[in-house]
C-alpha cells in the first residue's frame, strides 16, 4: 500500500472509529434515541433494533478470526488488517447507532439517590475502561498505531501477553466494564432492555470465543494466566506471582 493510501485509511479509521465510539457512549449513557426515524410500529422497530445488533455482532466477530484473516490476505496486507478491521466495525456501529428506533414507554426507572449511584457507576466504569486500556501499554483498538510506525518507516511490535493492572483482577477487564455500563442506565425502555440482553449474551460469546484465540496463540502461558485470574467478573482478590 502507498505512503497517501496508508496516511488515507490512518485518518479515516481515526475519524470513523472514534465518531463511532463517542456515539456509542452517549447512548450508553444517555439511554436509547432515535437519529433517524424509520416510521416503524414497536413490532418493526424491535426487528430492526435486533437486526442491528446482530449486524454489528457479525461483522465484528467474524472479521477477528484468525482463518477469515488468513483468507483476505491477499486483498488487505496483515500490516493493514486491523485498521480495515475497526473501519469497518466504526461503519457498522455508527449505522447501528444512526438507525436504532427507540420504543417509547419506561420498563423500569430509578430515581433520586438509585439515579445518581448508576450515574456514579457509569462514570467509575468508564475510568476503569481506560484504566484497562492503559494496563495494556499498547492498546490500539483502531490499529492506527501499526500504520503510523508504517508510515514513518518504524518498525512494528507484536503485542505480548500482558498481566498487569486491571488484568491481574480479570482478564477481560474491558469487557467487565463494558457490562456494567451497559447495565447502569437509569432508565430501560423496551428497545433498551433488547439492547442489554443482546449484547451482554454477544459479549460472553465472543469473550469465550476470543479465549480460544489466545490460548492458540500464547498456549501454556495463557492457560496458567487462566487457572489463577477470573476471565471477566473480578470475584477473588490477584495472585502475586512475583
Amino acid at each position: 500500500m502507498s505512503r497517501i493510501k496508508a496516511t488515507m485509511l490512518f485518518y479515516a479509521t481515526l475519524t470513523i472509529g472514534l465518531g463511532s465510539m463517542i456515539m456509542f457512549s452517549l447512548f450508553l449513557f444517555l439511554g436509547s434515541f432515535t437519529v433517524i426515524d424509520l416510521g416503524l410500529d414497536r413490532s418493526q422497530a424491535f426487528v430492526a433494533d435486533a437486526l442491528l445488533s446482530l449486524l454489528f455482532f457479525l461483522q465484528h466477530s467474524i472479521m477477528v478470526r484468525k482463518g477469515v484473516r488468513m483468507g483476505l490476505a491477499n486483498l488487505i496486507p496483515d500490516d493493514y488488517y486491523n485498521a480495515f478491521y475497526a473501519f469497518s466495525s466504526g461503519i457498522t456501529l455508527l449505522a447501528t447507532m444512526l438507525f436504532w428506533q427507540r420504543i417509547p414507554g419506561s420498563i423500569a426507572a430509578t430515581g433520586g439517590v438509585f439515579h445518581w449511584m448508576l450515574r456514579a457507576l457509569f462514570f467509575l466504569c468508564f475510568a476503569g475502561f481506560h484504566w484497562g486500556s492503559k494496563s495494556l501499554g499498547s492498546f490500539d483498538p483502531l490499529g492506527v498505531k501499526k500504520i503510523k510506525r508504517l508510515i514513518q518507516n518504524r518498525d512494528t511490535r507484536a503485542m505480548p501477553l500482558t498481566v498487569r493492572g486491571a488484568y491481574t483482577w480479570v482478564r477481560h477487564p474491558l469487557y467487565f466494564f463494558s457490562l456494567v455500563m451497559i447495565w447502569s442506565c437509569p432508565e430501560l425502555t423496551l428497545d433498551r432492555l433488547l439492547f442489554n440482553v443482546l449484547w451482554t449474551v454477544w459479549i460472553v460469546i465472543a469473550t469465550l470465543l476470543e479465549e480460544k484465540d489466545l490460548v492458540i496463540e500464547f498456549g501454556d502461558q495463557y492457560r496458567q494466566y487462566q487457572a489463577r485470574v477470573p476471565m471477566i467478573i473480578p470475584y477473588k482478590l490477584p495472585v502475586r506471582t512475583d
